[in-house]
């Protein structure tokens, strides 16, 4: 898909304005604290990049609206955290967690490979989407008070019998949870969703990929060339409130996610210092930027970076920021200290 970057920083700091055009707009306000991408309507973000066609055709296929693309990637998030080779102590198997026993009544061929499999991401989701949408039909039927959102999903964790004989969510500290955890994160994967990148060639291949991770959590020392993953703590960073939030957090710091977005195709080191290292050799002046570009900020000299993003067109940065943000959009402006910028590269 083609179509233009194109980015209008709001003058008001109150109100970021959408405007409707023929191109994709983003916006991002003055102080690069909200972001709003169309996404052709999906409204889903967040997501890796391999799910969300699935995400997007499960949830539309459900007569059911509660079943939105958002709660089906929380829910996702929750039972693997998009992991496809996952298996619980319960025997749970796959990215949507399904047991044998229910695999075998939800479980079909979904991705036209003749083989009906828990750990095939399309099967997975769209039996996930299945049973999700029967569950939404029972609790509405089942006149329990509620939110019946809730009511499904404690069907999926702990059978729907458990629902029943409970006349609501089972008493089970797990599936209270595990239905709190899903509803509380649903906001994470709402729209607006892709940024729409014009294009080819390895700076937009890689900023497009980068996209598809649009508010996934920060989490420093996490992440990879095979996705985000939970971080450390070093004494200084990976805090968040007092406590080392890192550890506890599925996502990416500034420089995982950069090596993600270009791998395999350019298979750029862990760190941002090394980063610039590796493109050091291109450098690219600020006017003459173009999308895929790596953008580096220091406290002082080569030696000292601290943090790249990616340019994203229109004076915009894509980038993971800092603990307690989420991959965002940002104005290359405010994005990190001005005083920090330290230059560009072109890998």
């Amino acid at each position: 898909m083609k179509a233009l970057i194109s980015a209008s920083i709001a003058a008001a700091v109150s109100l970021v304005v959408a405007f409707a055009a023929v191109v994709t707009m983003v916006l991002v306000d003055a102080d690069a604290d909200a972001t709003e991408m169309t996404d052709g309507g999906g409204g889903l973000r967040g997501v890796p990049e391999e799910f969300r066609p699935w995400i997007l055709k499960a949830s539309k296929e459900c007569k059911h609206p509660e079943l939105t693309p958002a709660l089906l990637a929380a829910q996702l998030n929750q039972e693997s955290g998009f992991r496809t080779g996952l298996t619980s102590h319960a025997h749970a198997e796959g990215p949507a967690q399904f047991t044998p026993g229910t695999w075998a009544t939800w479980g079909q061929d979904a991705d036209g490979d003749d083989e009906a499999s828990p750990w095939s991401i399309g099967d997975a989701v769209t039996a996930q989407g299945r049973y999700m949408c029967h569950l939404l039909g029972e609790a509405k039927a089942s006149g329990f008070g509620g939110d019946v959102r809730a009511l499904a999903l404690a069907g999926y964790n702990a059978g729907w019998s458990a629902v029943q004989k409970y006349k609501g969510i089972p008493p089970y500290k797990e599936t209270q949870n595990y239905v709190e955890a899903i509803l509380a994160s649903m906001p994470r994967f709402k729209g607006p969703g892709l940024l729409e990148v014009s294009g080819s060639g390895t700076g937009p291949d890689a900023l497009r990929k980068a996209a598809t991770r649009l508010g996934t959590p920060y989490a420093y020392g996490g992440g990879g060339p095979a996705g985000p993953s939970t971080g450390f703590c070093d004494g200084t960073n990976g805090y968040l409130d007092g406590r080392c939030a890192a550890t506890s957090t599925v996502g990416f710091d500034c420089s995982s996610l950069v090596q993600y977005a270009f791998w395999p195709d350019l298979k750029l080191p862990r760190t941002a210092a090394a980063q610039y290292g590796a493109t050091s050799d291109r450098p690219v002046s600020r006017q003459d930027l173009q999308p895929g570009d790596l953008l580096f900020w220091s406290h002082g000299g080569s030696g000292a970076i601290y943090h790249v993003a990616i340019y994203a067109g229109d004076g915009n940065v894509l980038h993971a920021p800092r603990t307690g943000r989420t991959v965002e959009v940002a104005p290359l402006t405010s994005a990190m200290p001005s005083a920090d910028y330290f230059g560009a590269t072109r890998p």
